[in-house]
């Protein structure tokens, strides 16, 4: 928990140490296939070198190719970092990890191409109309994650969900500006000896000095600068190489910021003080869920951040295989934290949920161990996917028990010293948390009326000119109607069918001989009333006339 040595992460996955024993294989094997490649060919280039320094120091200038850049230009033309580091020979699953490796899976249970197309088609209408589906059919958004997301619109969902989109809207530049800057040193050594850590095994990231890990360094290195009090944690780098395994640097940036600050806030603060909370809430919420586990767990004093603390930080990235992953993020980007806890529970459920699992963990080290290494079954995507839907762990029961956990921890170690926003519970809270820009809506009339005609639906009538209230009063004066009381069929005028004029009201009579008490009870939006107004109204007119 330094500063400038950066946060650490551990627990069960031991650090970074083994990881970093398979980096220095992959490299030696590396090194021996383009010296092998060299010695064929003369006349083609090896791997691009690092720059000089062996430094990605800060700046897009310095990432930018070097005097050697045809040799860069060639290498670059191989089409991935696993072809220009010597694994062009080697198999890569649909992942982009190399066959064979740790991130690599076996047979996987393939989406049929027909329902693949289907479910693209109304992700693709969901996206186009994403407000509208998000005010009104959250639930079915929801179940669609449930199922997964295309891996085609994996990366552009993602943005939709978490609001990275309308971070990136709001903000527009601002990635640019950040890149640009040079960054705090003390961040930028830390940065860059953990690069290499990150997914080995991926084609993206397998190259030292890479496309990956470039576009990698620019995020990290942007967050630093973009909440300079929260620096950078070791824990952050996964999860910014899977963003950029599915959308662009900045893009990836945006929703880096979007699960910092509103699905796991706190979490990769100095102090760690948030992680630690939501481990004492897992454990809480185990007793419920699987008492064995929670009784064996308690009788041997293991305390939850030995086991769940990479788990949540990095969020299952280092412990499932890599289809669980992405189905678990799409579940995660959709409805929040409460999938994470979901999936240490079941882990926790059915790796020590029975007497005769526990036969082999007499011990800690035994139990930590079983962590460690889970088995496979429970991890499967399909079982681990149903049994996350099924379990029954709510956003409510999470918030209360985070009060109860936040008051005992005040009571035993005082105030939190990292004040962290409150936790978002998924798209739909965030959306409403930070609506996106709407358009303005311009009117387009499809009905065009004269100027002085009237609105449809308004009760109000236009007043007739001046010139024809004056020749109506000498109408009336003319025909002896002046000195009678006005009737609701006189009130009013309708033109006969050929007249230009609208439909106009009378001009007032004279106060002293008005009566006003039936013409303001009479109904006047009724259609058996406008249908009798109609008529005698013409038969007025044509006295009139």
């Amino acid at each position: 928990m330094g500063t400038a040595s950066g946060r650490g992460v551990g627990g069960v996955g031991g650090g970074w140490a083994a990881e970093a024993a398979e980096v220095a294989e992959v490299a030696a094997e590396a090194e021996a296939a383009g010296a092998a490649g060299m010695a064929k060919s003369p006349g083609e280039n090896g791997p691009r070198a690092p720059a000089a320094g062996g430094s990605l120091s800060g700046t897009r200038e310095s990432l930018a190719p070097g005097p050697d850049a045809a040799t860069a230009d060639e290498v670059s033309s191989l089409g991935s970092d696993s072809e220009a580091n010597g694994f062009a020979d080697r198999r890569i699953d649909k992942f982009g990890f190399i066959v064979g490796s740790q991130g690599a899976e076996g047979a996987l249970e393939e989406v049929p191409l027909e329902v693949l197309r289907q479910r693209e088609s109304k992700w693709l209408d969901m996206l186009n109309n994403w407000d509208k589906w998000m005010a009104k059919k959250h639930k079915k958004i929801r179940l669609r994650c449930q199922k997964g997301i295309p891996p085609s619109l994996r990366g552009r969902a993602w943005q939709y969900l978490s609001g990275g989109k309308v971070k990136l809207q709001q903000n527009p530049g601002k990635f640019d500006e950040l890149d640009m800057s040079p960054g705090d040193p003390k961040w930028l050594d830390v940065i860059e000896r953990d690069l290499h850590r990150q997914f080995p095994f991926h084609e993206m990231f397998v190259s030292r000095g890479g496309h990956g890990q470039q576009d990698l360094f620019r995020v990290l290195k942007a967050y630093t600068l973009y909440r300079p009090e929260e620096g950078y944690c070791q824990a952050q780098a996964p999860i910014a190489a899977v963003l950029l395994m599915h959308m662009p640097a900045e893009q990836a940036f945006w929703c880096l910021v979007q699960i910092c600050e509103k699905y796991l806030p706190g979490y990769y603060s100095e102090k760690l003080e948030a992680i630690q909370l939501d481990g004492e809430i897992l454990f809480s919420l185990l007793q419920k869920v699987s008492p064995v586990a929670h009784k064996h767990l308690s009788w041997q004093k293991i305390d939850p951040l030995l086991y769940m603390t990479e788990w949540f930080m990095c969020a299952f990235t280092r412990t499932l295989p890599w289809s669980s992953v992405l189905r678990v993020w799409d579940m995660f980007f959709c409805e929040g934290v409460k999938i994470i806890f979901r999936v240490g529970l079941v882990l926790l459920k059915h790796a020590l949920g029975s007497p005769e699992k526990l036969k082999a963990c007499q011990g800690q080290y035994e139990t930590i161990e079983r962590l460690r290494s889970l088995s496979p079954k429970i991890m499967q995507e399909a079982f681990l996917v149903q049994e996350v839907i099924e379990l029954p762990v709510t956003e409510r029961q999470i918030e209360r028990e985070h009060l109860i956990q936040l008051r005992r921890w005040q009571e035993t170690r005082g105030e939190l010293q990292c004040r962290s926003p409150p936790r978002l519970h998924g798209a739909k809270a965030i959306l409403e948390a930070e609506p996106g820009p709407r358009p303005t809506l311009q009117p387009s009339p499809s009905i065009r009326l004269p100027p002085d005609a009237p609105l449809p639906g308004s009760k109000g009538k236009p007043k007739p000119p001046k010139e024809i209230q004056k020749k109506q009063q000498k109408q009336a004066k003319a025909s002896g109607q002046l000195d009678k009381t006005p009737t609701p069929s006189q009130a009013k005028v309708v033109p006969a069918a050929g007249d230009a004029h609208p439909p106009q009201d009378l001009p007032p009579k004279d106060p002293v001989h008005q009566d006003p008490g039936p013409q303001d009870s009479a109904p006047q939006d009724s259609a058996h009333h406008h249908s009798h107004e109609s008529l005698t109204s013409q038969e007025s007119e044509d006295t009139y006339l």
